[in-house]
């Protein structure tokens, strides 16, 4: 006899689940002290009033490969439309902060500081730079595919990858943080050991959040580039969701602050 859980689910399950939910909402770790320092990291926010009106920013997305156990990086044209779609969400679910264009991240280096922004947004004629870094870390393991999902198996491999977006805003003036935000993603990949059995492999998950939720990549090779897409924008939803909550409480925070 088997215990189950809520809705029916063995135990067992449930508790995977909530432990990958735990292991994603840890990893991969903040990187953005790498790259405006851990004083405007730490820094408390409620130091930093947002200015009143709409605010004239640029969004700067730095895909983060330095850590120990980062993924690969996505591709430039990827990165170019999350950059792009992040733009035009925050536009849209932001109105006070107006994102004027995309800036470019040559230049800038983990190991810096604040600075390299209030550099790059005065450069560019800007008061304020969203600074979006973008990180990720992936596990691959044995597992047994099962063709057809019953009948027959082949040998073959799973790759789960956490995925990470992270922001602050940066006042260029002032060289201080703003407000900050991040938003996790997570995805999996089944592929056997060898390329061929197109009809069900490769194929992607949005596990645990999402069991019945599949995506086939359109080649073999690519799939582990399609992961990472998927993560990442996963990652950026939710950062949009963070971003939008932050920005109203930190108003609300500085009205109950004036009135009292």
């Amino acid at each position: 006899m088997r215990l189950l859980g809520l809705v029916g689910k063995p135990v067992g399950l449930l508790l995977g689940a909530a432990s990958l939910s735990a292991c994603a909402s840890m990893v991969p770790p903040s990187r953005m002290a790498e790259y405006v320092g851990p004083q405007a990291v730490n820094e408390p926010l409620s130091a930093s009033p947002l200015p009143q009106g709409p605010l004239r920013a640029g969004l700067v997305l730095v895909s983060d490969t330095t850590a120990s156990d980062a993924a690969p990086a996505l591709p430039d044209e990827a990165l170019n439309r999350l950059a792009e779609s992040l733009r035009r969400q925050i536009n849209e679910f932001l109105p006070s902060l107006k994102i004027e264009r995309i800036l470019p991240a040559e230049g800038i280096r983990p190991g810096g500081d604040i600075s390299q922004f209030s550099e790059l947004g005065k450069k560019h004629g800007l008061d304020y730079v969203a600074v979006v870094v973008a990180s990720s870390t992936e596990q691959e393991y044995p597992m047994t595919l099962f063709l057809g999902w019953v009948s027959h198996s082949q040998p073959g491999l799973r790759r789960d990858n956490w995925s990470l977006m992270e922001v602050a805003l940066v006042d260029v003036r002032s060289g201080r943080s703003l407000l900050r935000a991040e938003g996790r993603g997570w995805a999996t990949l089944d592929r056997p050991m060898a390329p061929g059995i197109n009809q069900w492999y490769p194929v992607i998950w949005r596990r645990p959040q999402d069991p019945n939720w599949r995506w086939w990549p359109p080649t073999y090779a690519g799939a582990p580039n399609t992961l990472r897409v998927i993560a990442m924008n996963e990652a950026a939803k939710r950062l949009l969701m963070h971003l939008q909550d932050a920005w109203i409480q930190k108003r609300q925070a500085e009205l109950t602050a004036a009135s009292g």
